[in-house]
């Protein structure tokens, strides 16, 4: 299948290194970029938001399916206006999945949420996300093609997680009554959006987490007994200093459910819980001589 990536980063790299039955192409926003994704077999090419390399309107034009991991704040909807009659004029193309985030959903008090659960995000961050899903989705619709929307978890994996954190002195355990965050490891995100692009069923949203949304201090503890280090100290949230970012993620509280996905889509998690995707990725050597 030809897929094309409007942003070829970690998760689209690790869906590609899994899939060897995907003809990629994609963007990335600098040339170093760009040459390292030609290196591992991707049709690569820049794009800033604004200028790009010639050649890509021919590599989208080709493609039987469109996978978009560009963020609101690096210009997807201007993404989406520059290349609409690219994409309008695709013979083959079949589906536009988006990557979106549980994040539009909000703050549910630490309830469970589902793909019919109100989406109660009122940050400037997730506001942006439900209009580039809006937009997508439109854009699908409009050229006669399925949109699926997944909305991913704190996406983990190799060379991003707490046992590399712990290493490099970044993590911490910020102790806040009740809060709980799902997870998604790379890989699970890859297996999902394989599942989607391969199914042939109608466009539609899928939450991609894991299964136990759990205290982002258990987590951080759990890593760090896998390394044989001390935990970080905990620290009250009330008494946290934190970036403006990392306060506003600790604002919305909500257990994730992926009930869905597997029930449609026969979706197996390799890590259904932090315990399996951090001990797994111990065993492979992360957070040690970092």
């Amino acid at each position: 299948m030809r897929v094309f990536f409007f942003g070829a980063g970690y998760c689209a790299r690790r869906l590609i290194a899994r899939e060897p039955w995907i003809e990629a192409s994609g963007t990335a926003r600098s040339a170093e970029r760009v040459a390292a994704l030609r290196a591992e077999g991707v049709e690569a090419y820049a794009f800033d938001g604004q200028h790009a390399d010639a050649g890509l309107d021919r590599a989208l034009s080709k493609a039987e399916a469109i996978v978009v991991s560009i963020p609101p704040r690096e210009g997807s909807g201007a993404t989406l206006e520059r290349f609409a009659a690219a994409i309008a004029a695709a013979p083959d193309l079949r589906r536009i999945v988006y990557y979106s985030t549980i994040g539009v959903y909000g703050d549910h008090a630490g309830g469970w949420v589902d793909e019919t659960s109100a989406t109660l995000t009122r940050t400037a961050r997730g506001l942006a996300r439900l209009k580039d899903e809006a937009r997508w989705t439109a854009a699908a619709r409009a050229r006669g093609v399925e949109a699926d929307i997944l909305r991913l978890a704190g996406i983990y994996g190799p060379g991003r997680n707490a046992l590399v954190n712990l290493r490099e002195g970044q993590a911490r355990r910020i102790v806040k009554p009740g809060q709980v965050f799902n997870r998604a490891h790379v890989d699970d995100i890859a297996e999902l959006t394989r599942l989607v692009l391969t199914r042939g069923l109608e466009g539609q949203i899928w939450n991609v987490a894991d299964d136990e949304p759990a205290p982002p201090q258990d987590v951080v503890a759990y890593a760090a007994a896998l390394l044989g280090l001390p935990p970080p100290p905990e620290e009250p949230f009330a008494e946290a200093r934190l970036s403006s970012m990392t306060a506003e993620f600790y604002a919305d509280n909500k257990r994730v459910s992926i009930a869905k996905a597997k029930t449609i889509l026969g979706f197996v998690p390799a890590y259904p819980t932090y315990r399996e995707g951090l001990t797994a990725l111990a065993e492979a050597g992360e957070g040690r001589g970092v």
